[in-house]
């Protein structure tokens, strides 16, 4: 049956600005691709990654140049020699995903031999100017029992110290966003795991980490930007203890199922993220976290509103997607 494909521009402002090594965002902008074959309607969600430049107009324009062949029939695996990975790759996936799974009437989970159940997201704290300004923020989470913290190379010690005072009780993971040197990683790693820190992700620059071969950390080290897709897996996988697999790097769901295989193969532990965006973006990467040990999936929690039937947190506890939403 012939597909009709349509996309548009969407932009999700946040309810503050959300910071990160080197980066801030007011709201996050994405693309919504469209399957329709005249009865089902199929959707999926893309925000790409900013720091290789993919912006809206840039992923539609990758959508634009493989729409003939997606409406002709082209599946889920012929997506992966179509496009590259990415925020495009990723929108048309989910859709064809979500298609599938109102056409067939189950969900996506059960297409992927998943079983459902209820996740617990990391709830993440962004750089603030101040120790005490992130302490108060994680005071202000206290129904939430898994932070991520979001650290550069100033004063990483003394804002872990304040937080851990303010949330004793708190599970803690961090994320350096490639903002540290290898110095500073040996340096503040014994010190964060005195504070209980479970996970240090990706502390050195994507294409500069190869010092961590060798390297055996106090806390478990996780892969995110140096892991993009599986052709970086091996390398990978000789100086992280996990990686971190989001939707929009690795270009779907598809090709995020491939990579948690193969990272589990290879004796990685699974972290699910997410590169910001709508319940739309976030349901297929829920799905991939049934496979995973750690979940960043907060990011409608971010949003000053999100759309209509999106996923329901409770305490920091997702429930699956609710079928009118996606899949």
């Amino acid at each position: 049956m012939t597909l009709r494909l349509s996309l548009h521009h969407e932009d999700w402002p946040l309810s503050k600005p959300f910071r990160i090594t080197g980066w801030v965002w007011d709201s996050f902008p994405a693309i919504v691709v469209e399957l329709c074959d005249g009865r089902h309607v199929g959707r999926g969600e893309g925000e790409g990654i900013y720091y290789r430049d993919e912006t809206p107009a840039v992923m539609a324009a990758q959508v634009e140049s493989v729409a003939g062949r997606i409406e002709a029939g082209a599946g889920r695996l012929d997506l992966l020699d179509l496009l590259p990975p990415g925020g495009a790759r990723n929108a048309v996936d989910a859709a064809l995903w979500d298609l599938e799974a109102k056409r067939s009437g189950r969900r996506v989970w059960e297409l992927a031999f998943l079983a459902p159940r209820p996740l617990t997201t990391v709830m993440t704290i962004g750089i603030e100017e101040t120790p005490e300004a992130m302490a108060a923020k994680a005071a202000a989470m206290a129904a939430h029992a898994l932070l991520k913290v979001k650290l550069d190379d100033y004063e990483p010690v003394r804002r872990l110290e304040a937080i851990r005072a303010a949330r004793p009780d708190a599970r803690l993971v961090v994320d350096a966003n490639q903002g540290w040197t290898f110095a500073q990683l040996c340096e503040v790693a014994p010190r964060l795991r005195e504070l209980g820190v479970e996970m240090i992700e990706q502390p050195l620059p994507r294409g500069g980490d190869e010092a961590l071969e060798g390297y055996e950390s106090p806390v478990p080290l996780s892969g995110d930007e140096s892991c993009v897709d599986i052709t970086e897996l091996d390398a990978a996988a000789r100086r992280y203890a996990m990686i971190n697999i989001k939707l929009d790097k690795c270009g779907g769901l598809t090709a995020g199922l491939q990579l948690a295989a193969g990272a589990r193969e290879r004796g990685l532990g699974l972290m699910v993220g997410n590169m910001g965006g709508s319940s739309l973006a976030m349901a297929p990467a829920f799905v991939l976290g049934l496979a995973c040990d750690f979940h960043d999936l907060d990011g409608p929690l971010l949003l000053r509103r999100d759309r209509p039937f999106g996923l329901t947190y409770d305490h920091g506890v997702v429930e699956p997607p609710d079928a009118r939403l996606w899949g």
